[in-house]
């Protein structure tokens, strides 16, 4: 038999010297109101409105968001947070309502609102012997139908055994309802807990919805400071798309005092936000009354008209009028998925799903070729219909993209992939905040960054046939003054040339690295 040879292999791993950068979510979108339940000033992720009835108790007659959040989902929305907001100071402050036992105990709902009314709660210390322990039920009766609103409890039912009257315990009542209940609270009073059950409802007129929220609730500067409101959204994840829904059905929200606010905010987040056209813009009067937009941070805002009708769930169906920032919201989400998030959210293919008309002012609004133009020229996007594909949003241009201004942020897809772009990077080079601002550092970011792009060009996101007519990337000594590079202050230019319009747009990023920890 032949000898056989051995072979002897040595295998060498060796770093390929790039970062590789994730494309973050593109399509996650925020929406602050009022909701009939649910924690307030936090915001909670969604992935369908089955989460939303959940959570926040579904459609509500004086909720607006509740509509917009299930428009979003019927478009085809996969990512939504949500913030409550409630009313939150002087008589008409939102409140949880109260449960005392005839022991003494105190017990709370969850949140704030009437639907607290139709709680029950049940203890008892069956198969216990210590009497420090006891079983707790807590019943969201369905059939209760106390709240405002007559339409009972959810029907949901949490039941803790072994809980302690002992703040010391493990097991402390007060600290596993904080952690595990979704419907009660524990305020004072338990000591030891007698034999037999004991069992309450909440007390009449603990409790209360509230009232109208408003520009105090939602984006006046307080807010911030205390992480309410809009700010909410700075303990959650990142958000790329905003709707803030009218405060309530008939109401516009102010450009000064919330649409300004809003949309500083986006700017901030690399967001953008989605704005409705007040109610009672005609198509004769759009024009001209865009001029008041012009004071809000336009180039990450696009304003869509007129509002549309839907059928209302609530009212057995019967036509509604409601702000259309839902169903935009979804239909970009929809448009991301399937094309990109490059590809403008219009046309055709942006076809609004559930709309039966669109009313401008309490009137039927029908545009024309010429009245679209138009309104599409000072940066107004127009929903229409047409016959043979029925309502869809025609038009895809930033409040920044009237005809006169000129700005690479014209379009909404252009601004939306820079944003993707500049927040992909930003968390995809972090890693230099641990490197020295030197030459190797710069030409690993550079390939990265390169990388990165590439990987968008072969999927179509930037117009030219070869990556250098493409994209660029510059991270060197012309990017950063040696101030710059001392402090570790890192500069990097991306110059991109998007589908349409298919001319370079530029944008900085900038990192701190090791010597800025110094």
């Amino acid at each position: 038999m032949a000898e056989i040879e051995h072979l002897r292999v040595f295998v060498e791993e060796a770093s390929s010297g790039v970062h590789r950068i994730q494309g973050v979510p593109t399509s996650i979108t925020a929406f602050i109101g009022r909701t009939w339940r649910g924690p307030t000033d936090e915001p909670v992720h969604l992935v369908s409105f089955a989460d939303y009835e959940r959570q926040f108790g579904g459609l509500w007659r004086d909720s607006t968001v509740g509509f917009a959040v299930r428009q979003f989902f019927e478009n085809g929305g996969k990512d939504a947070i949500v913030v409550r907001v409630a009313t939150r100071a002087g008589p008409s402050a939102a409140a949880s309502a109260i449960i005392r036992l005839k022991e003494g105990a105190i017990f709370r709902a969850a949140n704030p609102g009437s639907w607290g009314f139709n709680l029950k709660v049940a203890i008892d210390r069956a198969g216990l012997t210590d009497d420090t322990l006891f079983n707790l039920t807590v019943t969201d009766d369905a059939a209760s139908r106390r709240d405002s609103d007559k339409r009972g409890g959810s029907g949901f039912v949490e039941q803790f055994a072994k809980a302690s009257v002992d703040p010391a315990s493990a097991q402390f009542v007060g600290s596993v309802l904080q952690q595990q209940s979704q419907l009660l609270r524990y305020e004072a009073g338990l000591r030891a807990i007698a034999p037999g059950e004991q069992t309450a409802t909440a007390l009449d007129g603990s409790g209360s919805d509230g009232t109208v929220i408003g520009t105090a609730e939602v984006t006046a500067p307080g807010n911030r400071a205390a992480e309410t409101g809009l700010y909410a959204l700075g303990k959650g994840d990142p958000f790329n798309l905003l709707c803030v829904p009218p405060y309530a059905h008939g109401v516009d929200l102010d450009v000064t005092k919330d649409w300004a606010p809003a949309a500083q905010y986006c700017r901030e987040r690399r967001a953008l936000l989605i704005v409705d056209a007040p109610s009672a813009w005609t198509i004769e009067s759009a024009e001209p009354n865009v001029q008041a937009f012009h004071a809000i941070a336009r180039e990450n805002a696009a304003l869509y008209f007129p509002r549309v009708l839907a059928p209302n769930p609530l009212d057995d169906g019967k036509p509604a009028s409601y702000a259309p920032c839902g169903m935009v919201a979804g239909v970009m989400a929809r448009t991301d998925a399937s094309r990109g998030v490059w590809k403008a959210p219009a046309g055709v293919e942006a076809g609004l799903s559930g709309v039966g008309g669109l009313i401008a002012n309490g009137e039927p609004a029908i545009l024309t070729d010429s009245a679209d133009g138009r309104l599409n020229g000072v940066g107004i996007n127009c929903l229409r219909r047409f016959p043979s594909v029925g309502f869809v949003v025609w038009g895809a241009r930033t409040l920044a993209g009237a005809d006169v201004e000129a700005s690479q942020w014209k379009y909404v897809n252009v601004r939306r992939l820079s944003l993707y772009i500049e927040e992909s990077i930003d968390r995809g080079t972090q890693w230099v905040v641990f490197e020295p601002n030197s030459e190797p550092t710069w030409s690993a970011v550079v390939r990265s960054v390169q990388t990165f792009l590439a990987g968008l060009w072969r999927e179509g996101a930037f117009a030219g046939n070869t990556q250098s007519d493409s994209f660029f990337v510059t991270c060197d000594r012309t990017t950063m003054t040696q101030d710059d590079i001392q402090n570790g202050r890192l500069v990097a230019i991306v110059g991109m040339a998007p589908i349409k319009p298919a001319e370079f747009v530029i944008i900085q990023i900038g990192q701190r690295t090791a010597e800025a920890m110094r």
